[in-house]
């Protein structure tokens, strides 16, 4: 399946900004079954800099310095994707025992890639024992992981509401558990902390979703927005996607931007500037199949 993705961020400022400089996480890597075909980033007013490199993780990264005044900026990125969907489903309750995946990680290598790096706590994913204590039902000593995980997703989805403006990116885990609501990074965040907490490497994946509309009625262009999931790391068969916002596994509608610890590593784009005073930002995702 091949995807156009276009995602446009509006910031407007009070005051005129002077000088900025921002990181950008908004072009999808490469991975097993998704191929990036281009991508295109548009910026005004135009950066005096502008740069890229990969990060600890692989993911893409761009730089960008503004040096000419400005109230409002834009940015749009443009991608071309090609997914293609899994070739058979995953025997999840032929997948290794989940103790025996938490007992393995010592024997992991600490490489850029390694599941170590994905199963202590991080900035966004830290846990009280009420993590551990939810978590706990879906894991029955022996329970192969992928079915364990599975079911562990399909309780948040049953659990929890999803709600807008109830949380941001600082809200604890812990909080998310007591509140019973939140959006798609606070499930992906409490997941992951679930598996931490008992041991499974887990990491945090964002991307995009293609979304449907309502029978009867047409999808409007800018309606779709950034998604977020996680992989959890089930041992020889390596890194498996969960997506607890919508109780599935991901396959071909899901496109990936890049994975890391927590949403701090991926967020869509972050900086500083020089004047501004308060700001508004507005964003616009649209995802396309395009054959």
């Amino acid at each position: 399946m091949r995807y156009a993705v276009t995602h446009k961020t509006t910031l407007a400022y009070e005051q005129p900004v002077s000088i900025s400089q921002h990181v950008l996480r908004l072009e999808p890597r490469d991975t097993l079954r998704q191929t990036m075909l281009g991508f295109d980033l548009d910026v005004d007013p135009m950066p005096s800099q502008q740069g890229n490199r990969t990060d600890f993780f692989g993911n893409h990264v761009h730089h960008l310095t503004i040096q000419t005044p400005h109230d409002t900026l834009t940015v749009e990125s443009r991608s071309s994707i090609d997914v293609i969907p899994r070739e058979s489903e995953i025997a999840i309750s032929e997948s290794p025992a989940w103790d025996q995946v938490a007992d393995s990680l010592l024997e992991q290598t600490m490489t850029p890639l390694g599941a170590a790096y994905f199963a202590f706590p991080s900035p966004y994913v830290s846990w009280r024992s009420v993590v551990q204590e939810y978590a706990l039902p879906s894991f029955a000593p022996g329970r192969p992981v992928l079915e364990a995980v599975m079911d562990l997703t399909s309780r948040i989805f049953a659990d929890f509401e999803y709600k807008g403006g109830v949380s941001d990116v600082w809200t604890p885990v812990h909080d998310v558990v007591e509140m019973r609501q939140g959006v798609c990074q606070d499930f992906a965040h409490l997941e992951i902390a679930c598996l931490r907490s008992l041991g499974i490497p887990a990491r945090y994946v964002s991307g995009y979703l293609l979304t449907h509309p309502p029978p009867g009625q047409e999808k409007l262009v800018g309606s779709d927005a950034s998604h977020a999931w996680l992989a959890a790391w089930a041992g020889d068969l390596g890194w498996v996607d969960f997506d607890p916002t919508n109780n599935l596994m991901p396959d071909f509608e899901h496109v990936t931007v890049g994975w890391g610890r927590d949403y701090g590593d991926l967020s869509p784009m972050n900086g500083f500037i020089t004047g501004g005073g308060t700001h508004t930002v507005s964003v616009g995702v649209d995802v396309a199949s395009v054959g």
